[in-house]
């Protein structure tokens, strides 16, 4: 019994009839399109707007905020021994929320990396340098039939879009 082929294909929910019903579908979407950036425009400017209307109250109420956190962990800090009984616990509830003191994991700042690199290796610890292989790709789509039938390389050719592109007018100022 022979495979049936499929045919995918998605409906379109309108299609021009005519080549004049073309030309006008064009001009619409070239109407829409242009609508779309003006309102996109709009959109930017209220944003664009909007942090200066909302900064001062937002600066007043990040200095508040401050303030208070402050206040908090320094009363805290001259009662920790009593908020962590004697540091058997690493939090405080109070009612109202919970303090915490975590110790942070260790971390590692590299600045001139090429130097830390070249140091570590020129000290025997190479073992701390990072080595990164990758697919690479520009070199596949050279060579394309050397790669052909490596399992999960898929070399994709041929595709195609379409695109439309209404005419505009300049608007001279």
């Amino acid at each position: 019994m022979a495979a049936k082929n499929r045919v995918k294909a998605t409906a379109a929910a309108y299609s021009s009839q005519t080549r004049d019903d073309c030309i006008a579908d064009i001009k619409r979407l070239g109407d829409t399109q242009r609508d779309l950036t003006r309102r996109q425009a709009d959109m930017n400017g209220a944003i664009r707007l909007a942090p200066r209307r909302h900064t001062p109250r937002k600066e007043a109420l990040h200095d508040h905020e401050n303030t208070h956190q402050k206040g908090i962990q320094t009363w805290c800090e001259a009662n920790r021994a009593a908020l962590t009984e004697g540091g058997k616990v690493k939090s405080a509830n109070l009612i109202t929320g919970e303090v915490q003191w975590r110790q942070r994991p260790p971390s590692c700042k590299v600045r001139n990396e090429e130097g830390v690199i070249e140091t570590l290796e020129r000290l025997d610890l190479g073992r701390f340098v990072r080595v990164k292989k990758e697919v690479n790709r520009e070199a596949i789509l050279q060579e394309p039939d050397a790669a052909r039938g490596v399992a999960g390389l898929t070399i994709i050719t041929g595709v195609e879009d379409f695109a439309i592109t209404p005419f505009e007018q300049e608007v001279d100022a």
